[in-house]
C-alpha cells in the first residue's frame, strides 16, 4: 500500500512538472508559391495552371503539399508537440491550407484557419492556422499597408489574430512586406510604410490593452538591421535595449552568428522575422513569455538536410520548388523560423 501511494505521489509530482514546464511554438513559413491548380479568373495565377509555363500539374502539387505537411511535422517533432500558431505566407486561398491540415501528419492537431482573399494582383496571401486547444480565438483583421508616396497602393494585406493562451491575450500580426524588385534602396520606403503601418495599429492595442503580448511574424524583404525593422519598427536587437511599450527581434542576434532563411547571391539574408513586444520578453516569470534556445538565443530557424539543395546553382541554399520553369520538387526558397513561450 505504502508503495503505491508512493507511485502515486511521484506521478502526480511529475504530471504537475509537466504542466508548469508547458511551452508553445509560434512558427512562420514563407511556402513559396503555394497555388492549386486552378485558374482563378480575378487574379493573375495563370503561371501556375496545367496549360502555364510551370506546367502545374495535380502531381507536382501534390508533392508541394507533401513537403510544407513534412517541414511543419518536423518543427512539432523538434519540439514533441505541434506549433500552436502557424503564420503562412505565399499561399493563394483557403482551398490548399484546407489541403494541408488535412494532411495525415497534421490532422491531430486539428488546425484552424484564419485567412482573407487579398487585393494581391497574382493572389496570393498571408494567412494564420491556430491550435483551438490552445488559442481561443476572438476576433480577425486585415488592413492593407498605408504608402503616403503612393495613396492608391495595394499588396499583400496584414493580417491579425487576437484572443488569449492560457487567459492572457494575444495578437499576432502576419506580414509579407513589399520585396526588393527595383533594389533594396530604391525600394525601402514601401517597406518601412509597411513597418510604419503595423506599428501603429501594435501601439493602438497596447494602448487598449496593456497587457497584451504581440508577435509581429513574417517575411519582411529586410534583415533585423534594416530601417524598416530597427528604426520604424523600432524592435531592439537586445532584450535589455527594449523599454515598455517597445519592441524585440530575436532573430537579429541569429543573423548577427551568421545564420539565415534565404540565399541571394552568396549570402544569407534574415527576411523572415518575429518580433515580440516588451510583455513577452520575461519580466513577469508568472506569465508567458519568450524561451530562450539552449544557445541562449531566442529566435529559432528550423533547419534539414532534406530542405537544402545539395548541388547544382543553389547548393547550400533552401531546396526551393521552381528554378525558372523546371519544378525542382523542393520545399521552399525560405527556411521557417519560430519562438517558444512558456512560463
Amino acid at each position: 500500500m505504502r508503495k503505491l501511494i508512493l507511485t502515486a505521489v511521484l506521478l502526480l509530482a511529475v504530471f504537475s512538472l509537466r504542466a508548469e514546464d508547458k511551452s508553445y511554438v509560434v512558427t512562420f513559413y514563407n511556402v513559396e508559391n503555394f497555388f492549386d491548380i486552378y485558374d482563378d479568373p480575378a487574379t493573375r495565377d495563370e503561371e501556375f495552371t496545367p496549360d502555364g509555363p510551370k506546367e502545374w500539374s495535380q502531381a507536382k502539387y501534390d508533392k508541394k503539399l507533401a513537403n510544407i505537411s513534412r517541414v511543419l511535422y518536423g518543427i512539432a517533432a523538434a519540439n514533441k508537440d505541434y506549433p500552436a500558431v502557424i503564420g503562412l505566407s505565399e499561399v493563394e486561398n483557403r482551398r490548399v491550407l484546407e489541403d494541408l491540415v488535412s494532411t495525415e501528419s497534421l490532422r491531430p492537431a486539428r488546425y484552424q484557419i484564419v485567412q482573407y482573399d487579398s487585393p494581391e494582383p497574382r493572389g496570393i496571401d498571408v494567412a494564420l492556422l491556430f491550435r483551438p486547444d490552445v488559442f481561443q480565438l476572438e476576433w480577425s483583421d486585415v488592413f492593407q499597408p498605408v504608402i503616403p508616396e503612393i495613396p492608391d497602393f495595394k499588396t499583400r494585406d496584414i493580417l491579425a489574430v487576437c484572443g488569449t493562451i492560457e487567459g492572457e491575450r494575444f495578437c499576432f500580426f502576419v506580414n509579407h512586406w513589399s520585396s526588393r524588385r527595383g533594389g533594396s534602396a530604391a525600394s525601402e520606403y514601401l517597406r518601412v510604410g509597411c513597418a510604419e503601418t503595423v506599428r501603429r495599429y501594435a501601439d493602438s492595442l497596447q494602448t487598449v490593452y496593456p497587457d497584451i503580448k504581440i508577435v509581429i511574424m513574417g517575411d519582411m524583404n529586410d534583415d533585423p538591421y534594416n530601417k524598416s525593422l530597427s528604426e520604424t519598427l523600432g524592435a531592439k536587437e537586445k532584450v535589455s535595449q527594449v523599454e515598455p511599450g517597445g519592441y524585440f527581434n530575436p532573430m537579429w542576434s541569429l543573423h548577427r552568428a551568421g545564420y539565415g532563411t534565404i540565399g541571394y547571391q552568396d549570402a544569407w539574408n534574415l527576411f523572415d522575422n518575429i518580433v515580440v513586444n516588451y510583455n513577452l520578453i520575461g519580466q513577469d516569470s508568472g506569465s508567458l513569455h519568450l524561451l530562450p534556445s539552449d544557445k541562449d538565443m531566442y529566435g529559432r530557424i528550423f533547419k534539414r538536410s532534406y530542405m537544402i539543395q545539395q548541388k547544382g546553382r543553389y547548393k547550400n541554399y533552401p531546396l526551393r520548388s521552381f528554378s525558372g520553369n523546371s519544378f525542382l520538387g523542393g520545399y521552399s526558397d525560405h527556411l521557417p523560423v519560430y519562438i517558444v513561450i512558456g512560463k
